[in-house]
Order: structure tokens, then C-alpha cells, then sequence
């Protein structure tokens, strides 16, 4: 019989839940989180449920934000006219350390993959094509990872986007095959997105 008390192998399990954590690095959170005062504890606890109320999606560009439209889309300054469509809000945060790219972003919040059960109908594609049908966008760059999902999902975008007379391009191959953005560096990043290709 486990000898450790259920409240700590429940809170293991919501932590092992999370992205990247294995049962020994959420038992080990979980038993640090023992470790905290009270008030440390429940500031804690609000701060997640204070972020799970009060962020949700940009009315325009489905990035996490706290207000209707999202610091970037709200910048008078941005290039409006492309937009460049990642994965998920932490690329934008990668592609925005580069200081390079002025366009706006799309976040489709997962990638097509049949094998996960996850359809287009699932993703935040039919937010961008209003977007693309609005005739202030003149380019469309496909910014998912070089993954089989990643290809998969700039082929099915493109392949509805390119009829309606947009520029359609994908980054270049400087990003490693198999790579993910949240972890190219800098220089890598801009290289691949000035020498993107028309697909």
C-alpha cells in the first residue's frame, strides 16, 4: 500500500499532467509545494486561477491575451497586410525576441494530426480564413514546425488559402527537421524567415 497521503499523489498526478513533467520531476513538485507557507500556497493557487479567468483568446489572432485584442494586434505599427501563423502563443514569443518580423500573427492552438484525433475543424482555421477574406492581407506565412504534423497543416492551409489570390509562403529550412520553434535561437529564426519560400 502507497504510504504517502492522497492529497500529495493526487496533486503529483495533476502535475505529471503537465507538458515536459514525468511522475518524478511532479513528485517532486508536489512535494515542494509542501514545502511553501500557507499564504505562498494560496497565492499560488490564485495566480493559476486568476490566469485561467482572466486570459483568453485575441478577438483577432486567437493569442493569449487579458484584453479583447492582444498588445500586437492592437500596435498601429504592425504590417498588417501578413500574418504569420504558428502553432501555439509561445512562438509568437520566439519569433518576437528576433526584433525582425513587423507582421501580425495567427494562432491555430495545435497542428492537424489524424493519430492524436485532432481535425482541422479543431484549430483556429476558419478564424484566419475570415481574416484572409477581410482583402487587407497580402501574405500568408506558415510558421508551424518542420514536423510531419507541421507540414501537413501549412499543406492543408495553403491549399485553401492560395485560390483566393494570397501569397502563400513557408520558412525556410535553416530550423532543424524535427525541431521546435520555442527552442531556435535567434539568428536561426530570422535566417528562416527571410529566406521563406512561396509554397
Amino acid at each position: 500500500m502507497n504510504a504517502t497521503a492522497l492529497p500529495l499523489v493526487i496533486l503529483s498526478e495533476k502535475f505529471a499532467k503537465l507538458p515536459g513533467i514525468g511522475m518524478k520531476t511532479a513528485q517532486r513538485l508536489a512535494y515542494y509545494v509542501m514545502t511553501m507557507s500557507e499564504e505562498d500556497a494560496r497565492s499560488f493557487a490564485e495566480a493559476i486561477m486568476n490566469a485561467h479567468s482572466s486570459v483568453h483568446e485575441c478577438s483577432s489572432c486567437c493569442n493569449l491575451t487579458e484584453n479583447d485584442k492582444c498588445p500586437i494586434c492592437s500596435d498601429s505599427h504592425r504590417d498588417m497586410s501578413t500574418i504569420c501563423v504558428v502553432e501555439s502563443p509561445k512562438d509568437i514569443t520566439a519569433f518576437e525576441r528576433t526584433n525582425e518580423y513587423k507582421g501580425v500573427y495567427h494562432v491555430l492552438h495545435g497542428l492537424i494530426s489524424p493519430m492524436d484525433g485532432i481535425s482541422p475543424d479543431m484549430l483556429r482555421i476558419k478564424e484566419l480564413l475570415n481574416r484572409v477574406n477581410s482583402g487587407d492581407v497580402s501574405e500568408v506565412i506558415m510558421a508551424t514546425n518542420p514536423t510531419v504534423e507541421g507540414e501537413a497543416t501549412a499543406m492543408y492551409i495553403s491549399r485553401l488559402i492560395k485560390p483566393l489570390g494570397i501569397k502563400v509562403t513557408r520558412l525556410a529550412f535553416g530550423l532543424p527537421i524535427g525541431g521546435t520553434l520555442e527552442f531556435a535561437d535567434e539568428v536561426t529564426l530570422y535566417k528562416a524567415l527571410e529566406n521563406r519560400n512561396e509554397l
